[in-house]
């Protein structure tokens, strides 16, 4: 960029002669910027200073006279009869000269810190013992653009914006930019202040001529100021909601408990786990922990059962295992009634239709099936994930189905058609569970990642639920907008649906005599009245979860400064 002198143009031998003297005492050393002649050098002095008669040179390469005293550093020069090979101001005057060709604007002249980078980069390059004058001179202009930015000099009200409107200046360095490092904001208000830090790195804060001061924050030393229109950063109110506390353990299972469904009437829930057995409870002895909570067993899976559903308009329970098999049990004769096959491998996610009677399963072969109940027959097989399909949703309105896949995308399906309407591919883990709640069109995905909320109709991305560091295994909703999260390593997250506030984290404890690896939660489910939450955990236990009933947002308040610093955080974070 600032390469002023050509191959072609070197000084003649003549003239090296004469200046030898002086360039062992004021040449630095090489620089890329530096004149490499005499004659460039005053040629260049002549474009700069040469205002009037108040100097006049002749060019010969021998000799030069002066008609003034040396006022200027051109007659100080020429005054020796010496043709200076090299002047510090000369050559100042000249960098500042091409930095305002390309960086018009004086605000904008703080731009060429990258010139700065790439000349030290020579000098390492180098080896040169000494500070270029290049250097020297970038560093000058730096500083002294800085001071006057700092003196309110180009700072106006207004004018920070195009349109007009409040505006900020915000200090960041290309490099950050490029290399997604945290960029240095400076300070926000509608008058325009900016904060700025010198070379030394102390920061200075700016105000505009209307007088609104803000506090500075300490930024980087050197960078590119960048006009951003200044936006306030929405920080949704949470609703207030009571904790959960462990209300009842119930050893039942011989093995990891997998799954768990409730019944429409509310009175009773089913489990079922790796002893592949499936075990009816009922929910009020349940809650109390009666002995004769257990109502039934059911037997009949090979391998365990990853899947369970509740018929609303039947008295019927599906089930699906790693056996490959899907059964229906009659609960009035509690035996199994119908066979569907069809899976390849085992059945990971089960899920009933709310109006029609279909049945949609999803495995470990990648796909979902569609069942109709009755005929038994398969009316699609859904293709297109890459990996196991581990949660499925069904809706009453478009899209009917949703998939959520390891191969960590989400697809929403067409279910007349039976054809993908649109993939979601923002998770970057395995998609284990999906929730929707009742209230809203509306849909929540976890992953390792983070949890994601969705429009239900069209896939559109709407926030992340960011904080559960797991591997997520299940998701649940109640109708007071409480959403739980639980996770491999036995961490449960409880969060405000509306606004994604975490209010509550808590880690689930293994029974005694279990290993402490084994707290991992693998299903939940809050029943129909959203007061109790059931979790089915690596320990081979059932929890029952409750709320608190003594706290109060007085005892239990919401954490508002935390979860401002949290919004404000994600707001500034590059996606």
């Amino acid at each position: 960029l600032f390469k002023f002198v050509s191959a072609d143009r070197r000084p003649s031998p003549d003239t090296i002669t004469m200046t030898t003297a002086a360039t062992a005492t004021t040449n630095p050393g090489p620089s890329s910027l530096a004149p490499r002649s005499a004659h460039t050098s005053l040629k260049r002095a002549r474009i700069l200073f040469d205002t009037s008669s108040d100097a006049q040179v002749v060019e010969d390469g021998t000799s030069s006279t002066t008609a003034t005293s040396s006022a200027t550093p051109l007659a100080a020069a020429t005054s020796a009869f010496v043709p200076p090979l090299f002047d510090p101001l000369v050559h100042k005057a000249s960098i500042s000269r091409r930095i305002k060709l390309h960086y018009p604007s004086e605000v904008n002249q703080l731009a060429f810190q990258g010139e700065e980078d790439e000349v030290r980069a020579s000098e390492k390059e180098g080896k040169s013992g000494k500070e270029s004058a290049t250097l020297r001179a970038v560093r000058e202009l730096r500083r002294e653009a800085l001071d006057r930015l700092r003196s309110g000099e180009h700072v106006v009200a207004g004018n920070n914006v195009p349109d007009g409107g409040g505006g900020r200046l915000v200090l960041h360095r290309e490099q950050d930019l490029n290399g997604g490092g945290a960029a240095a904001a400076a300070a926000s208000g509608d008058g325009g202040a900016i904060v700025l830090a010198g070379a030394g790195g102390s920061a200075a804060s700016t105000t505009s001529a209307s007088g609104s001061g803000s506090e500075g924050r300490k930024v980087r030393p050197g960078g590119i100021l960048v006009e951003r229109k200044d936006s306030k950063t929405n920080i949704p109110t949470p609703k207030w909601h009571a904790p959960w506390k462990l209300s009842t353990v119930i050893s039942s299972h011989l093995g990891w408990v997998r799954s768990v469904a409730f019944d429409p009437t509310n009175t009773m829930f089913a489990t079922g786990g790796g002893d592949r057995v499936i075990k009816v409870f009922d929910l009020a002895k349940a809650c109390v922990a009666a002995d004769d909570a257990l109502k039934i067993t059911l037997t009949g899976h090979i391998s365990p059962i990853r899947g369970l559903a509740f018929s609303e308009r039947h008295p019927y329970l599906f089930s699906g295992g790693e056996d490959k098999m899907v059964k229906c049990w009659d609960l009035e004769t509690n035996q199994v009634i119908r066979h569907y096959h069809g899976h390849l491998s085992g059945v990971f996610a089960l899920k009933l239709h709310p109006t029609l009677d279909l049945l949609v399963t999803g495995g470990r072969d990648a796909v979902a099936r569609v069942w109709d109940m009755r005929t038994k027959h398969q009316i699609h097989c859904l293709t297109g994930h890459d990996n196991t399909v581990g949660a499925i949703l069904t809706k009453g309105t478009d899209p009917q189905i949703i998939t959520g896949s390891y191969d960590s995308t989400i697809k929403l399906w067409d279910l007349a058609a039976g054809k993908c309407m649109t993939t979601l591919t923002h998770h970057q883990k395995s998609v284990r569970a999906l929730a929707q709640p009742s209230f809203e069109n509306t849909f929540l995905s976890g992953a390792a990642d983070n949890l994601k909320k969705w429009v239900g109709s069209d896939g559109r991305f709407i926030k992340n639920f960011t904080g559960h560091k797991a591997v997520i295994n299940a998701l649940a909703v109640n109708d007071d907008g409480v959403v739980m999260s639980g996770a491999d390593d036995g961490t449960m997250n409880f969060w405000d649906y509306s606004s994604g506030h975490c209010f509550q984290t808590s880690t689930t404890v293994a029974q005694p005599g279990s290993l402490d690896a084994e707290n991992g939660i693998f299903a939940a489910e809050f029943d129909l009245t959203g007061t109790r939450l059931i979790t089915c955990e690596a320990d081979k236990t059932i929890k029952i979860w409750k709320e608190d009933e003594n706290a109060s947002e007085l005892s239990h308040p919401v954490d508002m400064p935390r979860w401002r610093k949290k919004c404000i955080a994600e707001a500034r974070r590059r996606y």
